[in-house]
């Protein structure tokens, strides 16, 4: 927040961004303003000279900028590459497909580039249209975006704050700062300063743009608009931050480049080789190279990758995880660190009452959350009589809900309050006590109230019951009670009051991260009607403490072991403060001795430091935008593939940096959603590593996909090189080896794509973020297996030819021989971790046995039907023929299911990923 100069005089050597920790009066001096507001004079000046409170405009490319940008890579020259090939043999309808491929991708990435840019536009929106204002002394409404720096500005419950403000004056004032400071309760303002030093979520003098007022009113002094307001630093950082390319479409963009590149230069060379040194006419050595690259590009290679992401997508949405952005499936598969918000995440947004400290001991409560299922069991009491315990408790219970405003209402099953939270608690603690709340209510009639107020940190009520006579519950900030308290209570009598005991029973409940409300009660004289401040002073009874706790998912819990199991970190980054984080990353299990890291020492941390710093830390409280951005940056530059998780406007820019955004749709901004590449539809932390399972697979299936299309190809490339090295026949002609990869890469390359999880998927840590999509392994496979498909193909035209069958049978058993042995090698492929000869690996999968019987009735086709013979020049196969053909099949699964043990047992490759 820069300080404003110039044309009115201002104090330049004055820092705005410290203004919380001064004095309204020196304030409304520094801005030259006064209580009863500016001048409209004045104020036109003002908005002439800094401009309008509004958010800058996004200005994004133009819209056939981003579409033709989706054409700019070397997977898209690749397939266009393809598409050529296929055309210059005349199979259009081959040519037209791929094209339609390449086209589809461009029109989903552009639309869903297209939502990405709304994020900032969202955020905009967020400002309220109109606001309240004192002008020359008279309340007048003006458009929000005509606020300038020294009006006064006058707050209501439910009103959008529009600027950000000091507050100048304030009653019972609380404002819902979730979308900036990522509190889930709602925060006590005051209009006293605040110390320099507090983090954004502490600064109680302050009330920022796009925040909500949830109870009280206030007035404040505006002392930034626009771009410097805290909402508009948190736009700017999202209009720098720049979205990361995905591991898989950097790995593919290599794979593209490389490949297209060796087999260009593998095609001049054997062109060269073909007329020059073979003598073949220039336009057969064409006609050989067109075949050699129709067999070298892998043309269904792309679209099944995209339908095995598409497939992904469709199971992560049955996990609750939404995917936006269609590489974000692979990204999560390859996640290293997970950095989590806390509220409603990995814990449940819902406050339970878990303690209840009385006089005589503690009562511990059973149950989670606002259903109010549970019981009260005695922790520790001592000697101490049951019914003078029950009577503690009992008047404690009592106290906590009369002193309430919250209700608590059932619909379908789930249970929600309207009101603040912790009361709300307050009122599922009776009904587990055995309280009807309305009935108790009507019997305890209210008569006056004190409403909370953030100076003096407490509630009061006056209520009367025909038995129990004219009674004052107070309720509040523990210390502040104990503070108008002299006596405790003791069964039906009091005693003096134990401050010191008090205190650290106080202490123990915050270490183990509960906050902590303080109770009181006084009897009142008969037949009065009002309460006042005036009326605490004396008599009060301190009659104990509730301790709330915002319980951890259990399933969050067994996520975050399952994280730790598959070598993903899990990092905790929280408004809360250091304490309370601490307290629950225990309980979760992130870390028993968790390393903490605040706000305030992030800043003291140079960037070069941060790294180092980071990653051997697992909580991080009370953060702002900033430090969350550089978290993750920071994250980043030691390789970690990072998922981060947000669902304020204050998470935007992080989320947008991360390698991979997860929103929360229930409880989510517009802002933070249209950041994220996947929304969590239930906000629960277990839907993200289930995501992350999923995505694992899909990359698996990927390298599948590869691991199966590769060597196939390489077997036919091989055999024309080998056929113009060696000048003989080529075994397969360049429309029969475009039907081999047109017949199978749609069905059996497709088949990879429906894949279930491999055991132990989870068990592996993730892979280096560098890795290439060709793994030492893989590239050994489709060696290996290239030249294996060629000695067949070889073996079965060379046996054909010499028995004297004519060129065109031998190309029909070349063909058959390929097939067959892509059927087998697809069993064989399916499990790369572990042996294919178990019930699952030999039954296969439903898209499996459907891939196989259709290619099985096409090849049938290819080699019995007339029309075929004559499109493709092939001939009719014999029994015996037929037979062969599939033992060699048999044959090839047998070498690669031994080799697989050879490789394991040995370690010839010795990755992680590779091994089980």
């Amino acid at each position: 927040m820069e300080s404003p100069t110039d044309d009115f005089g201002f104090s330049s050597d004055i820092p705005l961004e410290d203004i919380h920790a001064w004095h309204s009066d020196e304030v409304i001096a520094l801005l030259k303003t006064s209580p009863t507001g500016l001048t409209a004079d004045e104020a036109n000046k003002r908005l002439a000279s800094y401009g309008r409170n509004q958010l800058p405009a996004v200005v994004g490319r133009h819209p056939l900028s981003r579409f033709f940008a989706h054409f700019h890579n070397a997977l898209i020259y690749f397939l266009l590459a393809a598409a050529v090939a296929a055309s210059l043999l005349g199979h259009l309808v081959d040519a037209t497909v791929i094209v339609a491929v390449v086209l589809v991708n461009a029109v989903v990435g552009f639309v869903q580039e297209g939502k990405a840019e709304k994020a900032l536009d969202t955020i905009r929106s967020l400002i309220a249209p109109h606001a309240q204002l004192l002008r020359e002394g008279r309340r007048v409404k003006v458009p929000v975006e005509e606020i300038v720096l020294g009006d006064i500005v006058s707050l209501e419950a439910g009103d959008i704050v529009p600027a950000d403000l000091r507050l100048i004056r304030t009653s019972s004032l609380r404002i819902e700062e979730a979308i900036i400071t990522g509190e889930s309760m709602a925060a006590e303002k005051q209009a006293l300063p605040a110390p320099i030093e507090a983090a954004l979520g502490d600064r109680y003098s302050m009330a920022y743009s796009g925040t909500l007022v949830a109870t009280g009113q206030a007035t404040g002094v505006v002392v930034a608009t626009g771009s410097d307001t805290e909402i508009g630093r948190i736009s700017t950082l999202l209009r720098e931050v720049r979205p990361l390319t995905t591991p898989l479409l950097q790995q593919i963009n290599r794979f593209g480049t490389q490949f297209t590149w060796i087999t260009l230069g593998v095609a001049a060379l054997l062109f060269a080789f073909a007329v020059f040194v073979r003598g073949y006419i220039w336009t057969e050595a064409l006609v050989a190279v067109v075949a050699l690259a129709v067999g070298a590009i892998p043309e269904g290679l792309p679209a099944v990758i995209t339908i095995t992401l598409a497939i992904g997508v469709q199971r992560m949405a049955r996990r609750n995880a939404a995917i936006r952005q269609l590489p974000a499936v692979e990204t999560l598969g390859a996640t290293s660190v997970i950095c989590s918000d806390k509220t409603g995440t990995l814990t449940r947004n819902e406050m339970t009452a878990r303690r209840l400290e009385i006089p005589s001991g503690r009562v511990m409560v059973t149950g989670s959350g606002y259903v109010p299922e549970g019981q009260l069991e005695i922790e520790s009491a001592g000697n101490v009589p049951d019914d003078k315990r029950l009577m503690e408790t009992d008047s404690l219970i009592l106290a906590g809900l009369l002193c309430n405003d919250a209700q608590l209402h059932e619909a379908g099953g789930d249970w929600h309050v309207i009101g603040d939270p912790m009361e709300g608690a307050l009122v599922t603690l009776a009904i587990k006590a055995g309280l009807n709340p309305e009935r108790k209510r009507h019997e305890w009639a209210r008569l006056d109230e004190i409403p909370f107020d953030a100076q003096h940190r407490l509630m009061a009520t006056l209520n009367f019951n025909v038995s129990g006579g004219y009674q004052i519950f107070v309720k509040g900030a523990p210390d502040e009670i104990l503070l108008l308290c002299s006596t405790q209570a003791n069964g039906e009598a009091a005693v003096p009051l134990d401050r010191e005991a008090w205190t650290a029973r106080i202490t123990a409940a915050a270490d183990q991260g509960e906050r902590v409300l303080g109770f009181a009660v006084k009897s009142a004289q008969t037949e009065v009607n009002q309460v006042d401040f005036v009326d605490l002073k004396d008599g009060l009874v301190f009659v104990g403490l509730v301790g709330f706790i915002d319980p951890p998912r259990e399933e969050a819990m067994a996520a975050i072991e399952e994280c730790h199991s598959a070598g993903i970190e899990v990092k905790m980054i929280t408004g809360d403060h250091a304490e309370t984080a601490a307290a629950i990353a225990r309980q979760l299990g992130l870390d028993q001795n968790p390393s903490v890291l605040t706000g305030c020492e992030i800043d003291d941390i140079a960037d070069s430091d941060l790294p180092s710093m980071v990653d051997k830390t697992s909580v991080f409280a009370r953060t702002n935008p900033e430090h969350k951005l550089r978290i993750v940056r920071a994250l980043q530059s030691t390789g970690a593939i990072v998922a981060m998780t947000g669902d304020g406007v204050n998470d935007a820019p992080s989320l947008k940096q991360a390698n991979v955004g997860v929103g929360m749709g229930h409880k989510g901004t517009d802002a933070a959603k249209e950041a994220s590449q996947m929304v969590l539809l239930d906000d629960n932390f277990a839907s993200i590593v289930a995501a992350v399972h999923e995505g694992r697979v899909v990359y698996d299936n990927i390298r599948k996909v590869v691991a199966w299309t590769l060597p196939t190809n390489g077997g036919e490339v091989l055999a024309v090189i080998t056929a113009i090295i060696f000048n003989f026949a080529m075994p397969m002609s360049a429309v029969q080896i475009l039907w081999v990869n047109l017949v199978t890469a749609g069905t059996l390359g497709l088949a990879l794509a429906f894949e279930p999880a491999e055991p132990n998927v989870m068990h592996r840590r993730p892979r280096p973020a560098k890795q290439g999509l060709l793994t030492p392994f893989l590239i050994w496979r489709v060696v290996l297996v290239s030249f294996l498909f060629l000695a067949a193909a070889l073996g079965i035209f060379f046996y054909s030819l010499s028995r004297g069958d004519e060129l065109a049978l031998a190309r029909t058993l070349v063909v058959n021989v390929i097939v067959v042995l892509e059927i087998f090698y697809l069993f064989n492929v399916r499990y790369l971790h572990m042996s294919s000869f178990n019930w699952r690996g030999v039954l296969g999968t439903p898209a499996v046995l459907i891939a196989v019987t259709v290619v099985f009735i096409a090849q049938l086709g290819f080699t019995y039907l007339p029309i075929m013979h004559s499109l493709f020049d092939t001939r009719p196969l014999d029994f015996m023929d037929g037979l062969l053909v599939i033992g060699m099949g048999i044959a090839m699964m047998f070498v690669l299911e031994a080799e697989k043990v050879l490789v394991r047992k040995g370690g010839w490759f010795d990755h992680r990923i590779e091994r089980e």
